[in-house]
């Protein structure tokens, strides 16, 4: 007999866009075309998600495993419920943007989902890493519980267990294996990341030899909603910013940083507005937002 799953009705706001705002969590959340899916291994045990947008005000979740639970209080952080949009008041053409189309963070509170997303996006595109992701689960993870027939990420205890050549079959090579060995070997030792603020996580991170601030943004951004969150040392965003903020097609990390200023506390969100306005013109490498940190070999 099928297992019917744990379910809970949420409400949300009509306009709210579920699908961006889902998606800015990250895999492994997989998005349909009515649907948006959560496989994870939560505090509790591993446990599936299922979100389905019933009324433009109403989401049936419906959970699964011994992390059901669980996952049923985080669906509204993992829809942005819980971002707190009130301090962000952006005038001109960031204004205009957000106006027409205001969005919200999605947080998961599971860091190591993020951890793996980050430092498998080092340096390659975003398209490889989610492959590459993918396999690791399928190979050295398990079987989420539910109907998706997804498969969860291995633990951080396996993943210390591995080799650097353990990657080689799923196009990961030495230097991304060893920091992703490296940093699973120091998760014990961090505690509950999900308690801590951005900044002290991205500081422990950090820590870490081949995770610099790209990498540690990226996990906040992906995993505690961080509103403030910049990837520095990316190939595009700093182009992509300046283009949308002053007109200007090409910008270093320090121009990019003095023209975000003026949103401090809020500069993922202009991020991600500068990002959607598709209004950046592109040079070298065709890498993308999610797929362009430079700091793999620290």
């Amino acid at each position: 007999m099928t297992d019917p799953g744990l379910q809970a009705e949420i409400e949300i706001p009509a306009q709210l866009d579920l699908a961006n705002t889902v998606r800015g969590a990250k895999n492994p959340v997989l998005i349909g075309p009515t649907e948006s899916w959560w496989c994870t291994r939560t505090p509790e045990g591993s446990g599936s998600l299922l979100l389905e947008r019933k009324r433009p005000e109403l989401v049936l979740a419906t959970s699964w495993g011994d992390g059901a639970e669980w996952m049923l209080r985080q669906a509204p952080k993992l829809m942005g419920l819980d971002d707190d949009v009130s301090g962000f008041q952006p005038t001109g053409k960031v204004g205009e943007l957000w106006r027409r189309k205001p969005f919200t963070l999605a947080r998961t509170d599971i860091v190591w989902d993020a951890v793996v997303g980050a430092i498998f996006g080092q340096k390659v595109q975003t398209f490889h890493a989610k492959k590459s992701r993918k396999a690791l689960a399928r190979k050295y993870g398990e079987l989420a519980p539910g109907p998706r027939q997804a498969h969860i990420l291995p633990t951080p205890e396996r993943v210390a267990e591995m080799g650097y050549y353990d990657f080689h079959p799923l196009n990961v090579e030495r230097k991304r294996a060893e920091i992703l060995i490296r940093t699973a070997r120091e998760m014990r030792r961090m505690g509950d990341l999900s308690q801590r603020t951005p900044a002290q996580v991205q500081a422990r991170l950090q820590r870490i030899r081949g995770i610099g601030p790209w990498t540690a943004a990226m996990i906040t951004a992906s995993a505690l909603g961080d509103p403030d969150a910049v990837p520095v040392g990316d190939i595009h965003i700093p182009n992509t910013v300046a283009y949308l903020l002053a007109g200007e097609a090409r910008a270093t990390d320090e121009r990019m940083l003095e023209l975000l200023e003026p949103y401090a506390g809020h500069r993922w969100r202009v991020i991600r507005i500068a990002k959607s306005s598709g209004s950046a013109p592109r040079y070298g490498p065709r890498l993308d937002l999610y797929g362009s940190g430079l700091e793999m070999g620290r």
